[in-house]
């Protein structure tokens, strides 16, 4: 299937200037976006069926955020009219292909031309122009105005500021759990992490998927990427340090001020123009420590950072080479950080062509065999085999059927990762749900430890006596609220947090805060992908 860029490729200067006037018709409320009522409006301009009109939506709006920008309407009309016709089929110079006939639409540009000249504009121009099929014969909804919600990600943007914040605010979610999201967050492009101990090619992997090298990468047999680098596009090539990354309001990674300058001194951005990373942000690594090397302690919460990450990830990559796989203590920290997000992971054994194939057998055996007892899940990861680098496979030592397997694995691992932004707005839609629900359960935990503080008398022995029977308290809400055992947060960690404050000074249980979010999660967001789902659903 055709990306969006190939269907903007395909058109001649001429055809993207009739979309754009087409574009800026259908566009009904003039802010850059054709929701449904607008695509099935002009849509049916078209004669195409109602299962042909379906498949073109899905086509266009291929991420699924229930909109089409000018984009997505070109792709869309050059897929309809592939759809109507054999011509694209037979006929090589697109320069020769004219754009799809819309029925009445002629007349429609003609009236919306005299309209401009005379100062006036009818928006429901497009309305008045529609066939009387059986189908579009729906009256049209009253449009939304300018500033209500245009996608889900802006529906996602408004339910947090006025249902989800409130309660992280008031419940300190933002100490305990995760930092405050902004708009960056809900815009960003999804991320694919890289995880891995040193030297299992996780810089050469990205290397491999971008056919080049980014700035700022090192690759050596030593651990030379010694820091977090988020590879990113951008307009030139450049390196920018953590800590302006940080206070970049454009960028996803604010919340990453909260684990202090030593973190961000070892952080930094990498952009440079291409067009995977217009679709993909990658997160390299430092190499997780093993052997001797793990005596050294970082000098910042490597884990937290891990798991910061790893709820903003997309896909998580575990890297793992022929010649280490040992699962090293500190190895074993990072994963139990990735608790929450199993979904995410995949498993790559790179370099697996610096093996037989009878000794890759044995080492694919003995990396499961070491997972299952690191992952804690009774569904079996999916490993992919192969040599993700840019020199050609060893074929004397895999044979012509571990040549076959690599390449199929590798088609694999790529196909998941070109899923990725198809997949990105129900990403989005899902972390959003699980933060809601992780949320209301801190809610519930936070106001269940003030009620059982004493009102003037032995409040420091309470506290103590709270923050040391912890397991216990977070039973007695369990069976109070009714809440799964396995959505609790670490109890540890919840501890250590919980040392720092005072507990009688947290917020008692505010049952109408509480009803938001769960009008929100029950009521409010099935609404939202209802509006801006397929129209022709």
């Amino acid at each position: 299937m055709k990306t969006v860029s190939e269907w903007m490729d395909s058109c001649s200067r001429e055809q993207m200037q009739i979309y754009q006037q087409w574009f800026n018709l259908a566009d009904s409320d003039g802010d850059g976006r054709i929701t449904g009522n607008d695509a099935t409006n002009f849509f049916a301009l078209s004669n195409l069926s109602r299962p042909q009109l379906k498949q073109v939506w899905d086509i266009a709006a291929n991420r699924r955020q229930g909109f089409l920008g000018f984009a997505e309407f070109v792709t869309a009309m050059q897929a309809g009219y592939d759809l109507n016709s054999d011509i694209l089929k037979t006929q090589i110079d697109t320069e020769k292909v004219k754009p799809p006939v819309m029925e009445g639409l002629d007349a429609l540009v003609s009236k919306a031309e005299s309209l401009t000249i005379s100062g006036q504009h009818d928006v429901n121009a497009i309305a008045q122009l529609q066939p009387s099929t059986s189908f579009v014969s729906k009256p049209q909804v009253k449009k939304l105005p300018l500033n209500a919600v245009t996608s889900i990600i802006d529906g996602l943007k408004r339910l947090y500021v006025e249902r989800l914040k409130p309660v992280e605010v008031t419940y300190q979610f933002n100490d305990f759990v995760s930092p405050l999201l902004t708009d960056s967050d809900f815009d960003a492009r999804p991320m694919v992490m890289l995880l891995g101990q040193y030297s299992t090619g996780k810089t050469t992997f990205i290397k491999h998927l971008l056919r080049c090298d980014y700035p700022g990468a090192h690759i050596g047999p030593e651990p030379t990427t010694d820091r977090f680098v988020a590879v990113m596009s951008g307009p030139d090539e450049r390196t920018i340090p953590g800590n302006t990354v940080a206070v970049d309001a454009e960028m996803p990674f604010s919340g990453l001020a909260a684990f202090g300058g030593a973190f961000l001194s070892k952080f930094q951005c990498s952009q440079m123009p291409h067009p995977l990373l217009d679709e993909i942000t990658f997160i390299d690594t430092p190499g997780v420590l093993s052997g001797e090397k793990q005596r050294t302690q970082r000098s910042y919460d490597f884990t937290g950072v891990i798991s910061w990450f790893a709820a903003k990830c997309d896909l998580i990559l575990l890297l793992f080479d022929p010649h280490k796989l040992d699962i090293s203590d500190e190895f074993k920290r990072v994963i139990a950080s990735l608790r929450g997000h199993d979904d995410k992971i995949r498993v790559v054994l790179n370099k697996a062509d610096q093996v037989d194939t009878q000794q890759l057998m044995r080492v694919y055996g003995a990396l499961m065999w070491s997972l299952g007892k690191v992952l804690n899940t009774p569904e079996v990861v999916r490993v992919y085999i192969g040599s993700f680098n840019d020199k050609p496979i060893q074929e004397g030592f895999v044979g012509p059927l571990g040549q076959e397997l690599f390449e199929n694995e590798q088609n694999d691992l790529l196909a998941d990762l070109v899923d990725i932004p198809r997949k990105a707005c129900d990403s989005r839609i899902n972390e959003f749900v699980k933060r809601a629900r992780a949320a209301k359960m801190h809610a519930y935990i936070i106001s269940h430890l003030r009620k059982e503080m004493p009102a003037i008398m032995g409040k420091a022995k309470t506290q103590q006596r709270l923050i040391d029977n912890l397991e216990e308290e977070f039973r007695k809400v369990q069976r109070e609220f009714h809440l799964p055992a396995g959505d609790f947060p670490n109890v540890e960690h919840f501890r250590e947090v919980l040392s720092g404050y005072s507990i009688d000074r947290f917020e008692k249980l505010k049952p109408r805060m509480i009803q938001a979010v769960d009008d929100m999660l029950g009521y409010e967001i099935p609404e939202l992908l209802k509006k801006f789902r397929n129209p022709y659903d």
